[in-house]
């Protein structure tokens, strides 16, 4: 299994309760998405474009 190197999203606050999401980028052609509070928990697997496009529908036009 390859070692993902993942980044906590600038929207978590350091609380106990204000965690969100962990982003690895650092795995060529897969970009892997986790629960910060759950580390040890299932991760979400999607190609770059995918990402891409999720990334233009969730922030909307600017």
């Amino acid at each position: 299994m390859p070692h993902f190197e993942f980044v906590k999203s600038s929207y978590s606050g350091g609380n106990a309760g204000q965690e969100c999401v962990e982003v690895a980028r650092n795995i060529p052609g897969t970009i892997a998405v986790r629960d910060s509070k759950t580390a040890d928990g299932p991760m979400l697997r999607i190609t770059p474009k995918t990402w891409t496009t999720f990334l233009k529908d969730a922030l909307g036009p600017r």
